[in-house]
């Protein structure tokens, strides 16, 4: 039979040992509870704006003129006067005299055909007066008829041939007059002129070379896929009347022209694979009353670049090309989920889509890349984390202030 000191003493080494047992547990520290993780994915968005567009072609050119004559020689002689305006660069009007050849020669040769014109017109009248006296004779003589050359018809018609010929005499003689000065076929610009004052020229000679200021041309190359955002009717091609804006430099300024597409040349260039339109402006160098003098001129050999305005779209947005995969684009909906909008993508404008169809005035278009997108799934903006990061950051700050307030009190 166990005596009672058998007893007792299990019962304290047990009382003993989960005195100590929970005693060591309350030294040991709690395990720290580890913050939730947010694995929400963060992306960055951009407002899409929805607006009429009207789409433009892209080309470049050299500014020409329309008309430039080369002036040559219609006759021999010496250059016996020479305007001062008949210089490179000097504007000239319609007829202007630019340089005069010798006349003397001429005008002895017009003074020699209209005495010849004269004398055959004299012998013409002579004619006409015996074929008059002849025919009178001849009524007198009974029972016979006269014959032509009785009533000197032939010798007639001889003499009005030579009067026909005398003056031709005379109209050559005065257009060869007339050839001995130089005058501008219109209103132009001197380009080059290849006569001095004392020089002897003959027909054929170059005198000249002068540009017409009325009208500038441009020859635009466009690529035959372009063609089709220009404006088309049944009575013009593609692009024909089209607003046209020429930008280029004068004094070292950028400068904006207006011109208009006047016809389309029809053809592909052979080298160049490239349909070509002609822009034409008015005026080019602002010489006449009505144009607007404090406009820049746009001067012949300058390099342009221009921008065909094509046809309107009443509703129209650019996209990143980037951004477009298999015809949709990734947008953030009202609830923060990836949704993928179809739209309908009119063309490629360097480095973005026009976009005529699929998206809204206001949509945010998702910029940034995922790693596994699904349609639907929760997201959350750049522009929301940080502002959650302020907050806590503000909160810890907070609590830092109120810690050191107390220490300072006590």
């Amino acid at each position: 039979m166990a005596t009672k000191k058998q007893i007792i003493i299990p019962i304290v080494i047990l009382v003993t040992g989960i005195a100590v047992m929970v005693g060591f547990s309350s030294m040991k520290k709690p395990p720290e509870e580890k913050e939730k993780v947010d694995n929400t994915p963060i992306v960055a968005v951009e407002n899409i704006s929805v607006a009429p567009m009207t789409l433009e072609v892209n080309s470049y050119g050299m500014v020409k003129p329309k008309y430039e004559t080369q002036l040559v020689a219609q006759v021999n002689g010496e250059i016996v006067e020479l305007s001062d305006i008949f210089v490179r660069g000097g504007f000239v009007k319609k007829d202007q005299l630019l340089a005069r050849i010798d006349p003397s020669d001429y005008h002895a040769a017009l003074i020699d055909a209209q005495a010849s014109m004269a004398s055959a017109r004299a012998a013409l009248e002579t004619e006409l007066a015996q074929g008059k006296v002849a025919e009178r004779e001849w009524r007198q003589i009974e029972n016979s008829s006269p014959t032509e050359l009785s009533l000197r018809k032939p010798q007639l018609a001889q003499e009005l041939a030579r009067v026909k010929a005398a003056q031709a005499s005379v109209l050559r003689a005065e257009r060869n007059l007339e050839r001995t000065e130089i005058r501008a076929p219109y209103d132009a610009m001197i380009d080059s002129r290849n006569v001095g004052l004392g020089s002897f020229v003959s027909v054929g000679s170059k005198i000249g070379h002068v540009l017409g200021t009325a009208i500038a041309e441009i020859r635009l190359p466009v690529a035959d896929n372009q063609l089709a955002f220009l404006v088309k009717t049944k009575s013009t091609k593609a692009g024909v009347n089209a607003q046209v804006n020429l930008i280029g430099t004068y004094a070292g300024q950028d400068t904006l022209w207006q011109a208009k597409i006047a016809r389309s040349e029809g053809v592909i260039d052979s080298t160049s694979r490239m349909s070509y339109l002609v822009a034409e402006i008015n005026d080019p160098y602002r010489l006449k009353k009505s144009s607007d003098s404090s406009a820049a001129p746009l001067r012949f050999g300058s390099y342009v670049n221009a921008k065909i305005m094509g046809y309107d779209i009443s509703k129209a947005s650019l996209v990143p090309r980037y951004l477009v995969v298999n015809g949709k684009v990734a947008i953030l909906d009202s609830e923060s989920k990836l949704h993928y909008a179809a739209i309908d993508i009119v063309r490629q404008q360097g480095s973005h889509v026009v976009v005529a169809n699929g998206l809204a005035d206001g949509d945010q278009l998702i910029v940034s890349a995922l790693d596994y997108p699904v349609d639907g799934m929760q997201l959350a903006l750049i522009s929301d984390e940080k502002q959650l990061e302020e907050k806590e950051l503000e909160a810890e700050q907070s609590e830092t202030q109120m810690a050191s307030n107390k220490e300072s009190g006590e």
